[in-house]
């Protein structure tokens, strides 16, 4: 079931889906890192309660609206999505469902960076 590719196919790809965001939403996109990793680490898995095989993507950091408020101290180091390689091509039948799962879980990240909860991103079919 799973559709696995090689790192450099799947970082192409993650570069693709940030091109199929539309320009307004990734204009906003101030100083945030787009990092892609095998599987969560301990920490974030421990954090969570979670399965390290549940998590497609994180997204660490202030948001876009915390930042733009008079205590929104810009920070040294860039917030930060992470789009989970080995969790996102377990679901992937193809690569067709690969670059869809991939889209989503972007999506999905810079929607919690927009200050969107998870059952705000439920509504809005991004979740």
């Amino acid at each position: 079931m799973a559709y696995m590719v090689d790192r450099n196919r799947f970082e192409s790809l993650v570069e693709e889906a940030l091109k199929s965001i539309p320009p307004e939403f990734i204009s906003e996109l101030k100083n945030v890192a787009i990092i892609v990793e095998d599987y969560p680490s301990d920490d974030i898995i421990k954090t969570m309660g979670i399965s390290r095989h549940q998590l497609l993507g994180l997204f660490v950091g202030q948001t876009h609206e915390g930042q733009n408020t008079f205590f929104g101290v810009p920070s040294a180091y860039p917030d930060t999505i992470y789009i989970y390689k080995r969790n996102i091509e377990a679901i992937s039948r193809n690569e067709e469902d690969l670059i869809e799962e991939i889209r989503a879980t972007i999506l999905h990240e810079i929607g919690h960076y927009f200050g969107l909860s998870e059952e705000d991103l439920k509504k809005r079919y991004i979740g």
